[in-house]
């Protein structure tokens, strides 16, 4: 259903940092914009690269809501709703589904460290409670919880639970997840520095902070990377390498938001407890930006 360079799109704010810097929706159509024109395949609005830790869960289906209206069905749209409450996971998955996403992403729970058993229950109830076609995300860097291969394929025969975006950064997971899942259960990697290796070896598609600076870029790379087209793509990624790391040198949306506001799309704003990038890191996101040929 979805496949290829599928961006984890920024909350674009007004200027300043505080507990609560103003949306900017002017800046999110800007946004919007810039992706459709760009190639980018899919959109996932308030994952965590859309600050959805600092908004309250009014504003993130507000955002979710207007990111679907904005895209008007012309690439599909996956909401980010997942929470370490059950409850609130059902909460913003039933306003996703009200608002019109055409999916759902769902973190591993962060910082209560449930076990797998715990993930298996969580991730049961959110579909079985919510009709709406639903990827899980497993990113144990940032959840301290790792959702093994095993659980994965548990929940794989769920009905409504299509996917999973893996960030593990581990391009092995690949072949374990289709050794252990249906063949039409999707596979996207969460880790846009192995991304590449990962579609080659047989994910559907990135789900990429990376796509937000160069989205262009990033889907030329996957389509050639899911085709088979080992070199071009490798080609292709090698010039993006400098995004990859830089991109992270302070906590995801810290430097992508210097980055999109150095093209101009949008003002210099985030939320506490985020911070603006630290001046020592403008000249390496610059650089990158230059290598990866968007400035």
């Amino acid at each position: 259903m979805f496949k290829g360079s599928i961006v984890a799109i920024i909350t674009p704010m007004k200027e300043g940092f505080a507990p609560d810097t103003e949306l900017d929706l002017d800046g999110l159509a800007r946004l919007v914009e810039f992706h459709i024109e760009n190639g980018t395949d899919a959109i996932v609005s308030m994952g965590t690269t859309g600050e959805s830790a600092t908004l309250m869960e009014k504003e993130h289906c507000f955002v979710i809501q207007k990111t679907v209206e904005l895209v008007n069905g012309r690439v599909p749209v996956i909401a980010g709703t997942g929470a370490n409450s059950t409850l609130e996971a059902i909460s913003l998955t039933r306003c996703a589904k009200e608002a019109g996403a055409d999916a759902c992403l769902l973190v591993t729970p962060y910082y209560n460290k449930p076990t797998q058993e715990g993930l298996y229950q969580h991730f049961k109830v959110i579909a079985e409670e919510v009709s709406i076609p639903q990827i899980l995300y497993n990113v144990p860097s940032r959840t301290a919880c790792d959702m093994v291969p095993e659980t994965v394929a548990r929940l794989s025969e769920q009905p409504g639970i299509i996917g999973i975006k893996e960030a593990t950064g581990e391009v092995d997971r690949v072949k374990q997840l289709q050794d252990l899942c249906d063949e039409d259960f999707l596979i996207y990697s969460g880790d846009d520095a192995t991304a590449c290796e990962f579609m080659i070896a047989g994910g559907d598609g990135v789900i990429s902070v990376t796509a937000n600076v160069a989205p262009r870029a990033m889907h030329d790379m996957s389509l050639k990377a899911i085709s088979g087209d080992a070199d071009k793509a490798r080609d292709l990624d090698a010039r993006l390498a400098g995004l990859h790391k830089w991109l992270f040198v302070e906590a995801n949306p810290i430097p992508a938001k210097w980055a999109m506001s150095r093209l101009g799309l949008i003002e210099n704003g985030i939320r506490l407890p985020l911070t603006w990038l630290s001046d020592e890191y403008h000249n390496d996101v610059e650089s990158a930006m230059k290598q990866a040929g968007v400035i």
